[in-house]
């Protein structure tokens, strides 16, 4: 198996040259994730169900480094001579509803848009590979709808930088993280006695612990944060994973014959025509999605950890399905899902980021209250 691994690893960044160094990035991602076990929805239902707070301390981990290593560049306009952009996206209804929409999603579908990916190429079951096809078919539907949902109010796109200014912007951002992380700990300690730490010290031998895991969760929180920077440099923007959800649904509805997206008026957006139109694995997005789920599958092999094959029972299915559409519906409505909404969007200072995760923990509360439903337990 390993060996399997490898050779996907290693063959799919020469057969995708020039594109190459993109899919061995996806894959370095795939690998922390995996390593890590750097989940979203899992640390906001250990949140919400538990009182646990060591997830969401990695996660202000995450946004703090990527932060303070990603804004400055992008306010500048390049990193280290290369141009780049950051995710700037309007704020309104449709990013209120698809962020609730996307949080109920996370907890019935069983992960967020990276979670999914990895752990359905990590061998962890059937049932994420239903909530991956099901993402994608609810992130093309969200797409052909597109002129239902497109002209909802909303304020526009804002820029915290632009507003306060870079490093006004940067200080509130660090001093947010530092209390949400703070105040985790007090409410936990009083909840619970004693705090969960969010690990710096593996739990096995070095350096076998780097290819064997399990990675304490600040290591895949850093390691994510610089991935994320290697990302901007590369690519020019911060890493998204969602995008290619509703191209590749599109490609396969236009292939079976059903319509004709071209003419949908989601693809005849400037922004988004040239990826309809060039071949699918001429998409960064998808280059690294799919090296992403590689660099799982590597992990999941050096670890010994694959789960092995086994098919969900009708309601585990159920709830792939219905929190699969759920979650490609929402993620396409709100520009984004917990990576390049929360993450991207916070660390390219837009205020987007920061108003999407209020509606997407809200829609966690409520997926949590609809587990038992599908014969989930809440925990």
């Amino acid at each position: 198996m390993i060996g399997v691994a490898i050779l996907l690893v290693g063959g799919g960044a020469a057969w995708l040259a020039p594109h190459s160094a993109f899919w061995l990035l996806g894959a370095a991602l795939g690998f922390v994730l995996f390593q890590a076990s750097f989940g979203f929805a899992g640390a906001f239902r250990r949140l919400l169900a538990e009182g646990r707070g060591a997830g969401l301390r990695a996660q202000m981990l995450l946004l703090a480094v990527a932060t303070l290593l990603m804004l400055p560049a992008i306010e500048a306009g390049s990193l280290a001579g290369a141009p780049v952009r950051g995710f700037v996206f309007p704020v309104g209804v449709a990013l209120l509803a698809g962020a609730f929409l996307f949080g109920i999603g996370m907890q019935i579908g069983g992960g967020c848009a990276s979670g999914t990916l990895y752990t359905a190429a990590g061998g962890q079951g059937a049932r994420m590979w239903i909530t991956l096809a099901s993402f994608i078919a609810g992130a093309t539907l969200a797409a052909w709808q597109y002129e239902a949902w497109a002209d909802w109010p909303g304020i526009g796109a804002v820029s915290l930088p632009g507003a306060l200014g870079l490093w006004p912007a940067v200080g509130l951002s660090l001093l947010a993280f530092a209390l949400v992380f703070g105040a985790s700990r007090v409410i936990e300690q009083a909840r619970h006695g004693a705090v969960e730490p969010m690990g710096w010290r593996p739990r096995g031998p070095f350096p076998a612990i780097l290819w064997r895991g399990p990675w304490p969760m600040a290591w895949g929180a850093l390691g994510l944060a610089l991935l994320s920077v290697a990302t901007l440099f590369l690519a020019g923007r911060p890493w998204a994973i969602t995008a290619a959800f509703p191209l590749w649904g599109s490609k396969i509805v236009e292939a079976l014959g059903w319509d004709d997206p071209a003419f949908w008026p989601f693809w005849e957006d400037p922004t988004r025509t040239e990826a309809l139109l060039r071949p699918v694995l001429a998409d960064r997005t998808t280059v690294m999605d799919l090296g992403l789920m590689a660099g799982a599958f590597l992990a999941a092999a050096l670890a010994g950890r694959m789960a092995g094959w086994r098919w969900p029972r009708a309601g585990e299915a159920a709830a792939s399905v219905i929190g699969g559409l759920l979650l490609g519906v929402g993620a396409v409505l709100a520009s984004g899902c917990n990576i390049s909404a929360y993450l991207g969007g916070i660390a390219s200072g837009s205020l987007h980021g920061w108003v999407w995760i209020v509606p997407a923990l809200l829609g966690n509360a409520v997926g949590l209250r609809l587990r038992p439903l599908f014969g989930l337990g809440r925990a």
